[in-house]
């Protein structure tokens, strides 16, 4: 039964959302409404169930005196310090929890942790990202055959057609980059699109139909 169970919600309420859409009903509809604040209420407990993974991983790794322990120290510090962040803020001279409220956002510690903590180290994350592509850039560039030679003419027309030293071949370049992007670059984005289309509608019905069950822990 503890197999048996979830394989049938699941089989029900997928097949409730398809019904749904095809054939919508207010009182589908409202069946369909109530379902989503569910799933709101599954997210915040699913959000607490994260939380404490993440602390008995690291704890277990401080624990058992880990060599890369120095890193679990710094995210459990780290993660405390963002909860209390959050819930403390300082408002009319008086310190308070306003969780969830405009006072909160606005709380002087949330703020700087935000401003100069997080914000520079997603620029330095991005930074790095610059330099990894342009080295992934000029392996796939290189002209070794007929497939990479046609991707180097088309990100080179790509990244001409801003040069504003061309002069008149500025717009020839232009209209070559346009088709390049409204042509081969839109098909290609359409084609992949219906392909993510199709591999999510076989996954749900693999899902709904009991074939694929690594949900439950298991392939």
């Amino acid at each position: 039964m503890k197999r048996q169970i979830p394989i049938l919600l699941v089989l029900v309420f997928g097949l409730f959302m398809v019904f749904q859409y095809f054939v919508p009903h207010e009182s589908s509809e409202w069946i369909y409404e109530y379902l989503l604040d569910w799933i709101t209420i599954i997210g915040v407990f699913a959000l607490v169930l994260g939380i404490w993974s993440l602390f008995r991983v690291n704890y277990d790794k401080l624990r058992q005196h880990k060599p890369d322990r120095g890193y679990s120290v710094v995210l459990l510090i780290s993660l405390f310090a963002t909860i209390c962040f959050g819930f403390l803020a300082k408002v009319d001279g008086s310190w308070g929890l306003h969780f969830s409220t405009t006072e909160g956002l606005q709380s002087y510690m949330y703020r700087h942790a935000y401003e100069y903590v997080i914000r520079p180290i997603q620029s330095t994350i991005f930074s790095l990202l610059a330099f990894f592509i342009a080295s992934a850039a000029y392996r796939a560039f290189r002209a070794r055959n007929v497939l990479a030679t046609l991707l180097l003419a088309a990100a080179l027309i790509l990244m001409l057609r801003f040069n504003p030293y061309l002069g008149p071949l500025g717009d020839y370049v232009s209209n070559a980059a346009n088709w390049l992007l409204n042509v081969p670059n839109l098909a290609a984005k359409r084609a992949i699109v219906i392909g993510i289309g199709l591999g999510m509608v076989a996954t749900a019905l693999k899902v709904i139909l009991g074939i694929e069950r690594s949900y439950m822990g298991k392939g």
